[in-house]
């Protein structure tokens, strides 16, 4: 026998009306068993929602680090939705710092009608909050730390609860959480950057024995920036071929030819894909997974650069598959495989795979090349912008190596000047602003606040290597901050442009090696200044997962 509401529950609860046999459109069905479904769903998403107010309030309510207070279900990042043009007319910045537990609606939105870089605006944020605060994404709290001595906290002493990586949405549909960057804390990351570390030193990381690589490439460079003789041009495209093939060669066992035209177009999708991936809507993928399957905008974009660098990459591991020679392993890929096929024999289900080989190779690739590349396309364009310190690091390299001699790492510590300008580049510039996103992999108390599982943990370097607390007029460009009274290198603690802690980058005695070979090389060949008709371009970079200069041109003169 069908139930049936009373006549009165139509006046008392209006909402139910739709209940009463013929009170549900027929489009949507009027049957009792359609109208039990739409109230189980119905009373489904409204336990969903009092969940999550419920969780949301509970937090709330703790002690939990200060920051502008979150709007339920959305967080502070609901201004992402918002047209720009409409963001010109809000004005949600305000109020004086607050302790914690003590919030204020909101978030630093900018009312110019465009928007700071994420760096800059968070360190804005924590001379508003502190150096130590907490904004939320959706429901999910982002913990920013923003200097030295909190962040050396953080990610050494409490390194076995900071050191795993969050589950983003778009990250983990890209990487399946796999690699060594973006793949989580535990013993598959230990064992898989283990071996990866070793067999990088095998062929030559660190050494002396890989600097015929670098010489042979700074050859080619050298014959490409002789080719725009007194005209100017965009450095970018040589130094990315340059570094990506130092890459290459020890991943690959090749290099590739500057004029090689699909080792250009991937080297053009990286650099957009981390730029677009963190500084477009396509960020919105993030809080709602489906979005990044949307086929327009960003989003398609993103994704077909992801099939583009992947059929590469699988195509290069493809080759080396069919050419593996056990008795003389060429390259990284060669070992691996080697090296997966004795752990198969072992354990079938061994974590050292093909598949997992092509994330670590993605990981060397797209990392190892975009950060070396940016911060050296930042060295260029600081030594166009000062002239005067250009003179005085190439006078050094005069006085050590002379002008015939190629540079070596030997050379390194009779040149205290040029490894002090290099330094300051990378003070001035911390190619990873943001570092990698960290994850809290349970409860914890830290510095006094309560930090939720799965919260995510910022260390904001860029706000580390502009403190004015530890750097003397930080936005002044100043190597000699990084030389003591005898003009010898003065060791900063604080400098950590590779990170610090478990974390810290796989790559960054690699990437020492050729910032100072490269760097040494080209001004020991050329001097560079910017480009006639060319304004100084905005400093403060173009923000992706890296930082990179915006596009300059220069004109060189050989030395």
């Amino acid at each position: 026998m069908e139930a049936k509401l009373p006549e009165e529950a139509g006046v008392q609860w209006p909402w139910l009306a739709w209940l009463r046999p013929g009170g549900l459109p027929s489009a949507a069905g009027g049957t009792p068993w359609a109208r039990l479904a739409l109230l189980a769903a119905l009373l489904l998403a409204l336990h969903w929602l009092t969940s999550r107010l419920w969780a949301y309030a509970r937090l709330m309510s703790s002690r939990i680090p200060p920051g502008p207070r979150p709007w339920p279900l959305v967080g502070n990042f609901g201004f992402l939705l918002v047209p720009r043009r409409l963001l010109a007319l809000l004005r949600v910045f305000g109020g004086q710092p607050h302790q914690a537990g003590q919030t204020h609606r909101g978030i630093g939105v900018p009312t110019d009608g465009g928007r700071l870089a994420p760096h800059i605006f968070l360190t804005k944020l924590g001379r508003f909050y502190g150096n130590i605060y907490s904004l939320f994404i959706g429901n999910r709290m982002l913990v920013v730390l923003g200097d030295f001595p909190t962040v050396r906290d953080a990610m050494v002493n409490y390194a076995e609860v900071f050191s795993d990586r969050p589950s983003v949405p778009m990250v983990t549909i890209i990487t399946k959480r796999k690699g060594i960057v973006f793949a989580p804390y535990g013993s598959v990351w230990r064992q898989q950057r283990k071996f990866a570390h070793s067999t990088l030193r095998h062929f030559g990381l660190g050494k002396l024995s890989l600097e015929p690589k670098f010489m042979e490439e700074f050859k080619y460079v050298k014959e490409e920036l002789l080719k725009h003789g007194t005209e100017a041009f965009n450095p970018s495209p040589i130094i990315s071929n340059s570094v990506s093939n130092i890459i290459c060669s020890i991943s690959f066992g090749r290099r590739f030819n500057y004029t090689d035209k699909e080792f250009k177009t991937m080297l053009n999708f990286m650099a957009r894909g981390l730029e677009i991936s963190v500084n477009s809507h396509a960020i919105l993928s993030n809080l709602c997974a489906w979005l990044y399957y949307l086929p327009f905008g960003p989003f398609k974009e993103l994704r077909q650069i992801e099939i583009d660098i992947t059929a590469f990459l699988k195509r290069i591991i493809a080759q080396h598959r069919e050419t593996l020679n056990a008795d003389n392993p060429r390259d990284f890929i060669d070992m691996y495989l080697l090296h997966a096929e004795e752990e198969k024999k072992i354990n079938s289900e061994s974590i050292f795979n093909e598949d997992y080989l092509f994330y670590i190779i993605g990981d060397l690739f797209i990392a190892g090349t975009d950060t070396t590349t940016n911060t050296i396309l930042w060295s260029i364009l600081y030594m166009a912008l000062n002239p005067d310190i250009q003179e005085k690091v190439q006078a050094e390299i005069d006085a050590v190596i002379g002008r015939d001699r190629p540079p070596s790492l030997t050379d390194k510590p009779e040149m205290p000047l040029t490894e002090a300008t290099i330094m300051e580049v990378q003070r001035m510039t911390v190619v990873v602003p943001l570092s990698v996103p960290h994850m809290a992999s349970e409860n914890t108390v830290f510095q006094g606040y309560t930090i939720p599982k799965g919260s995510v943990i910022l260390p904001n370097l860029w706000s580390v290597h502009r403190d004015p607390n530890i750097w003397e007029k930080p936005n002044e460009f100043n190597p000699s901050r990084f030389l003591d009274e005898h003009g010898q290198i003065l060791k900063k603690e604080a400098f950590i442009p590779f990170g610090i802690g478990r974390r810290v980058c796989m790559g960054e005695q690699l990437a020492k090696m050729e910032l100072f070979l490269m760097f040494v090389n080209l001004l020991q060949s050329f001097s560079f200044a910017l480009a006639d008709d060319s304004k100084k371009p905005a400093m403060e970079g173009r923000f992706g997962l890296t930082l990179a200069p915006y596009p300059f041109d220069v004109k060189i003169t050989k030395r």
